[in-house]
């Protein structure tokens, strides 16, 4: 069904209002008529109702329809606003644009078919103007809208940025202080273990069994509270930047050798049996001895501390062409699903508590793990509770020349290499 057009004709002489009225009934247009004999009329008519177009005639008693036009516009009317005059001026129809009017037309061309030509013209450039300033209107809203959420996320970003200076400096002071903390305590510990050695090498004869006892717990405690200082040393140079890597040319298989020798003792301790498997296509390697033996002391003495019973085996093979794979498995109390995640982590330990079995800082497994990504390496860990642990070490044979002094990158607290 045709749509009924809201139609308003403003002309003082009825023979053109009828006029207009019987073209548009030809044209077979479905309006509904009001009429307008004046401009005051016509206004008071536009302010009331709402109207889908206009017909304005050029000469009012009044005033002329350039004028009501301008007074329409002014009013902030919305309505197509079609002038029909007597006058066929080029000039009164760009000043009738100019001030707001839809379109211009002399009333001898008004025809019916012309009549709706324009009326249906009007009405969908006008409806078309309507979306137009609709969308402008959105646009401009959520431009503000945008601008807004700019201003914030920039005050934000600002902020953050204010959070991070703060949280560098603090972590700065941090490290800073475990070093010279480390350092301070250091030189005590290390005149406490000198004069314990030097006591036991002259007790013979001299102090009793208690005695002798009693300073070979001095010194092993000594030494595990060096141990807990040295990690603590290694973790501010890590986050500081301050650790070195110094690749050298050194036999891998006599490396890892030596460094399993070397804690034997301590599986012997607990009746653990330590196997070491070496199947090397080159034992040659071009990385740094001292902190690949530092990843193996890790990896092995957690081995140890972990495991009750069983055994602990350590291979190591090549892997591809210029790549090396160190396993250490072993058959102790493994770790959580839930938890695999969090041991690279500084700090982090399996029981948090204060009345735990296993002694450390929990610094081990994250100087590993920033020592083995320095030597351009990966470290994975497979774990089923109650089973046990594999730890796989994979490194190039070969470290890059530009790489004769790395520094150490920060830890990385999420790790997407933990099977």
């Amino acid at each position: 069904m045709e749509e009924t057009l809201k139609v308003l004709v403003v002309d003082d002489d009825e023979v053109d209002r009828m006029a207009v009225h019987r073209a548009l009934t030809k044209a077979n247009v479905q309006v509904q008529l009001s009429e307008a004999r004046s401009f005051s009329e016509a206004l008071t008519l536009l302010e009331d109702e709402v109207f889908d177009c206009a017909f304005l005639d050029y000469q009012l008693p009044e005033l002329d329809g350039l004028i009501l036009v301008q007074e329409v516009r002014k009013q902030g009317i919305r309505v197509p606003l079609v002038v029909l005059t007597g006058q066929g001026d080029e000039q009164i129809a760009v000043e009738l644009m100019k001030a707001g009017a839809t379109d211009y037309l002399a009333k001898s061309r008004v025809t019916p078919e012309r009549l709706e030509q324009v009326l249906r013209s009007a009405i969908r450039v006008y409806r078309a103007e309507v979306q137009v300033a609709i969308a402008n209107q959105q646009l401009r809203e959520t431009n503000e809208l945008l601008l807004r959420k700019n201003q914030e996320l920039e005050a934000q970003r600002q902020q953050i940025q204010l959070q991070n200076l703060k949280l560098l400096e603090a972590s700065r002071l941090k490290s800073q202080f475990l070093a010279t903390m480390s350092h301070e305590l250091r030189t005590p510990l290390n005149a406490i273990i000198g004069f314990s050695q030097l006591l036991l090498r002259r007790s013979k004869g001299v102090l009793s069994a208690q005695q002798v006892d009693m300073i070979e717990r001095i010194l092993n405690n000594g030494k595990h509270l060096l141990e807990l200082l040295n990690d603590i040393l290694d973790l501010s140079k890590i986050e500081s930047g301050r650790l070195e890597v110094k690749p050298e040319t050194f036999n891998l298989g006599q490396v890892v050798g030596a460094t399993v020798e070397e804690l034997r003792s301590l599986a012997d301790e607990k009746h653990l049996s330590i196997e070491l498997s070496i199947n090397l296509d080159d034992p040659q390697v071009y990385s740094d001895p001292h902190r690949l033996r530092q990843v193996l002391v890790n990896l092995l003495s957690n081995a140890i501390k972990f495991t009750d019973r069983g055994e602990i085996t350590i291979d190591v093979r090549t892997k591809a062409p210029g790549w090396v794979v160190i396993t250490v498995r072993d058959t102790g109390i493994g770790i959580a699903p839930e938890k695999v995640r969090q041991i690279f982590e500084p700090f982090r330990q399996l029981d948090q508590t204060t009345t735990r079995r296993y002694a450390g800082t929990g610094l081990g497994l994250a100087i590993t793990d920033s020592l083995v990504r320095m030597m351009h390496g990966n470290i994975t860990v497979e774990s089923k509770l109650g089973e046990g642990s594999v730890f796989r070490v994979e490194l190039p044979q070969q470290l890059p020349p530009t790489d004769r002094a790395t520094t150490a990158k920060a830890f990385s607290l999420s790790r997407s290499d933990v099977l």
